[in-house]
């Protein structure tokens, strides 16, 4: 296994980082904090002209086509520099589930729509009150005619004002596999929208569904094939945001790195004191371990091996390590780092909300078990 990234992959990282820092440099970052679209306009449009938004899917939908590792390289970058976008929710997860299950029509129809970033798509999957497995979804899909009948709340659901179209996971019947995956217009009748504070000032909403009808054709493969196909997709998608982390630790552990060298107290650098210099050896070496973890997965899912297992684990570890490296950044940066004027603050709060989003500690952590003990 060869984990060294070839010369297109370290043009790639340099192209992304270079969109990144003129497209959204933290300021930005900071100017779309709980804002109502919450994305750069222009970071999304310079994706889309660099194929970068379809990265990973098919050339004959316009994608390029490329692999999960590629998209490693990507996400790490836009980790890094905590770049705002519906990348995930529209070209990862939302493709996926329509490139694993979705009908020739409805493929054809969204996705060369998604690569170009024309059209957004974003999932409705979490419920107040309820878990990360299948059981978690309690919204109802009642068969009526031709149509479906939809009612339900979900909850976090990114960039919801956005969207061309929701993708909601529904209960069709009240077996653990009854559940549907379907496509939902957001200014449907009978569609709310309700912005979300959360703790990473991101933008995600409620969504309301009372009596929203959709056509039969809205929905994505068979029937009770949904949870499975959400599952699988899952697992590519946790793989990038274990990137994403690790991206975002890198960064903050260098300017953590760079502050307590700078930074004196007692004549001498902070980084001088032992407590701290233990603090940082720690943190490297995490940091390392953990981005060899992420690319092992990205690498095995490429090469046609199981990451039921290994993708658990790199989201488990990439994002306890974020939470873990940015609270040491915090006490290494004292009461100053918990101000708006410094960045390491933007980084301490979004670790913690992805350590808690698209499937948490507990739930990572049951399916390693299951995994490990063949369960």
């Amino acid at each position: 296994m060869d984990l060294e990234f070839t010369e297109e992959q370290e043009m790639l990282r340099e192209m992304v980082r270079g969109v990144c820092s003129s497209y959204s440099p933290l300021e930005t970052v900071r100017s779309v904090e709980d804002d109502p679209v919450g994305y750069p306009l222009e970071l999304w449009k310079q994706l889309g002209a660099l194929d970068l938004i379809g990265l990973m899917i098919p050339a004959e939908y316009g994608g390029s086509e490329m692999s999960l590792l590629d998209g490693v390289v990507v996400y790490e970058e836009l980790g890094r520099a905590l770049a705002p976008s519906p990348h995930f929710v529209s070209a990862v997860m939302s493709a996926g589930v329509l490139l694993r299950a979705g009908s020739p029509e409805q493929r054809s129809e969204w996705l060369p729509r998604i690569v170009a970033g024309d059209a957004i798509l974003t999932t409705a999957w979490l419920e107040p009150k309820h878990g990360f497995g299948p059981r978690g979804v309690q919204t109802t899909a009642r068969a009526d005619g031709d149509s479906f009948v939809l009612d339900g709340v979900k909850w976090h659901v990114p960039f919801a004002s956005s969207a061309t179209q929701l993708v909601v996971l529904a209960r069709t019947d009240t077996g653990d596999a009854d559940v549907d995956l379907f496509l939902v217009d957001p200014t449907a009748a009978g569609v709310t929208l309700t912005q979300q504070l959360t703790i990473a000032s991101d933008t995600q909403y409620q969504v309301e569904l009372a009596g929203v009808r959709v056509p039969s054709s809205s929905r994505i493969g068979t029937a009770a094939t949904g949870w499975s196909t959400w599952n699988d997709t899952m697992h590519d998608g946790i793989i990038l945001l274990a990137a994403y982390a690790m991206g975002g630790t890198r960064y903050a552990f260098d300017i953590t790195l760079q502050y307590a060298k700078d930074r004196e107290q007692f004549d001498k650098p902070l980084g001088a004191f032992q407590a701290i210099a233990h603090y940082l050896a720690d943190a490297s070496t995490t940091v390392e371990g953990g981005a060899i973890l992420v690319h092992e997965a990205a690498w095995s899912r490429d090469n046609g091996r199981p990451v039921d297992k290994l993708a658990p684990m790199a989201k488990l570890f990439a994002c306890k390590t974020f939470r873990d490296v940015t609270a040491m950044a915090q006490q290494v940066f004292g009461g100053v780092g918990f101000t708006n004027e410094y960045d390491i603050q933007l980084y301490f709060r979004r670790a913690k909300q992805l350590q808690i989003s698209w499937w948490d500690d507990r739930y990572l952590e049951e399916l390693v078990a299951a995994a490990t003990l063949d369960t």
